[in-house]
């Protein structure tokens, strides 16, 4: 990997938000990287790499909000035991739960000059890096078929097992991928399927849905061919991320951080209500 990339910083800041259980909600998690993207671009935190875990929550996009039935695919998610809420950056439906580890890599934009492809490009070489020792091809290109497909889908195979997006606010770039580790990715992308059908109920949109095929998603367990735990990959992330880094801290929010994490919060949670409702 080159030495120009992103990945390579004086001082990395861990926050592990991995282990808190089901009762950490999806919305603290933006209102978290909303508030490290305030700090580190106007220069208050070195570059973040926060790790989250969220159980059985299915985050929507904006635009499946303007499905013409929406309310019928809400109500099968929940039926099915999931939350639902819909996030502040772009894409689509996607499904977390205790197999699924998100990372995000928060940066100064300006400092670092991280333009959107390069964004991506550093968390593609970041993932390919932590699972260089399963001896796997990661390929980065949309997998159709998959849930919230994208050019940056990463795939073995074939197989989708992870999708990456971008969030920009105030100077600072977020780049968040989630990783399905352990599980079934068929299962995820059937339930995933079953929500769209409900919510489109045989009609055409202006807005071309996903058509998903269940089999183009799996985990990493199944691609890998290890019983692998979020534990596992989390430990690959910090030896991984430790090549980068000059060294690695492990800081909370600061009282100014903790402030406008809690204004950030309510800003999520009211828009999330808007959307919803």
């Amino acid at each position: 990997m080159a030495n120009d990339s992103v990945l390579y910083q004086p001082e990395w800041r861990i926050i592990d938000q991995s282990t808190l259980g089901p009762s950490f909600d999806a919305l603290q998690s933006f209102a978290m990287d909303d508030t490290l993207c305030n700090s580190t671009g106007s220069g208050d935190s070195s570059p973040v790499m926060r790790s989250w875990v969220h159980h059985d929550t299915v985050v929507l996009g904006i635009q499946d909000t303007r499905l013409p039935y929406i309310e019928r695919g809400i109500a099968y998610l929940k039926q099915q035991g999931y939350k639902v809420i819909v996030r502040n950056s772009g894409g689509l439906a996607v499904v977390l739960d205790s197999g699924v580890l998100n990372l995000s890599l928060v940066f100064a934009e300006k400092e670092q000059q991280v333009g959107i492809d390069k964004g991506y490009e550093s968390m593609v070489d970041f993932v390919q890096e932590i699972l260089s020792p399963y001896g796997v091809n990661v390929e980065d290109r949309e997998i159709v078929g998959s849930y919230c497909p994208g050019r940056y889908d990463l795939s073995i195979g074939g197989q989708k097992f992870a999708g990456i997006s971008q969030r920009r606010l105030r100077g600072g770039v977020a780049v968040q991928v989630y990783l399905c580790v352990d599980g079934s990715g068929s299962e995820r992308a059937a339930l995933i399927k079953e929500f769209y059908e409900r919510s489109l109920g045989g009609e055409e949109t202006k807005f071309t849905y996903p058509r998903i095929v269940p089999e183009t998603m799996a985990s990493l367990s199944e691609l890998t061919g290890e019983s692998l735990a979020v534990s596992d990959l989390m430990m690959g992330t910090l030896k991984t991320l430790n090549k980068y880094a000059g060294t690695l801290t492990t800081q909370h929010l600061s009282i100014p951080e903790l402030s406008l994490y809690d204004y950030n919060y309510q800003r999520v949670f009211t828009r999330n209500e808007k959307a919803l409702y």
